[in-house]
């Protein structure tokens, strides 16, 4: 993990280095909506993703960089559009944009974003890149779409979940392995293999997150059981809603009631919270994730070997055992 941290470190300059640039493409008007979102942080993992895939099929040419940072454009659009929609204050404990610039500005700068990402991509004159991006935007808009549709549904089927998760989260992480691996030149059947572990990393990042949700609001800096408040039927409250249909059909009936009207205060949720971890479904869920990168990894075996491929699979380890 650690020769992980290091790399990254000495891949964020360059990152945010591009980023910067990134910005200064962005209309005049858009610069400050984008610089406040990009300087409150992040992991930058969707470009770090990038360069790593890139790089396991031996690319080294700089512009890679430029290519990478279009998706955490992309993210960052997201994260505006989702913060207006959930009235958001925050986001990674600064203001949300939304409060600053307001909800109609917020979201067209993110949509300016959008376009201008979308302009850095065809720089790089190959049309599957150009391709990839646009499904990722595309998908990601379409899961977050089904989540809201489904929202205080309890009637949804449960493959359901994982198709509102591929296109709200793991798209865009699977898009940033496919445009590593086309960047470089990578085979077909590379790049196919290159998408599988991107899905299965993405898809396993989401369900730890709905496993953290659960957590005490201590650990994750934010109030426990957002979820439950939200109506998204997630695997740990799935699981809850198993349990009480056969321990007592009542608190069941009760729970399904406040759910689906969408009126369970913070302290409601954070009950509903505390129980999920007593009855051990945040770590059942965890094993939902663990069986998502293990076919990650398997994936991630038949690539070229080399530094890089240590770093895919230590990031698999990362988000298993992640807390926050």
């Amino acid at each position: 993990m650690l020769k992980l941290k290091t790399c990254l470190a000495l891949e964020l300059p360059s990152i945010n280095a591009a980023l910067r640039q990134a910005t200064l493409r962005l209309p005049t008007a858009v610069r400050p909506v984008a610089e406040h979102i990009f300087n409150a942080g992040g992991k930058r993992l969707r470009p770090f993703l990038v360069l790593l895939m890139a790089r396991l099929f031996g690319y080294t040419g700089k512009d890679i960089y430029s290519l990478a940072v279009t998706l955490e454009m992309l993210h960052a659009a997201t994260l505006i559009h989702d913060d207006v929609l959930d009235n958001a204050d925050t986001r990674r404990g600064k203001p949300a944009v939304h409060t600053i610039f307001g909800a109609t500005m917020s979201i067209l700068a993110g949509d300016a974003m959008l376009s201008t990402a979308n302009e850095l991509v065809a720089d790089h004159n190959d049309l599957a890149l150009v391709r990839c991006f646009s499904q990722a935007i595309s998908r990601t808009a379409a899961g977050e779409i089904m989540e809201i549709a489904a929202m205080r549904n309890l009637t949804q089927p449960a493959a359901l979940y994982r198709e509102i998760i591929l296109g709200k989260t793991a798209w865009l992480i699977r898009s940033a392995c496919v445009m590593g691996a086309l960047k470089a030149g990578a085979s077909p059947a590379q790049v196919a293999d290159a998408a599988t572990y991107g899905e299965e990393l993405g898809i396993a990042f989401q369900i730890v997150d709905d496993a953290l949700d659960v957590a005490p609001a201590s650990v994750i800096g934010k109030p426990s059981g957002g979820d439950v408040r939200e109506g998204k039927l997630t695997p740990p409250v799935r699981m809850y809603r198993e349990h009480l249909a056969a321990a007592s059909p009542a608190a069941l009936a009760d729970f399904d009631k406040h759910f689906s009207a969408g009126d369970l205060s913070a302290a409601d949720a954070e009950n509903v919270g505390a129980q999920i971890r007593l009855l051990g479904f945040d770590q059942r869920t965890r094993e939902l994730a663990g069986e998502c990168l293990d076919k990650a990894r398997a994936a991630l075996e038949k690539l070229p070997d080399g530094a890089e491929k240590r770093h895919l699979y230590t990031m698999a380890d990362y988000v298993q055992q992640r807390e926050k």
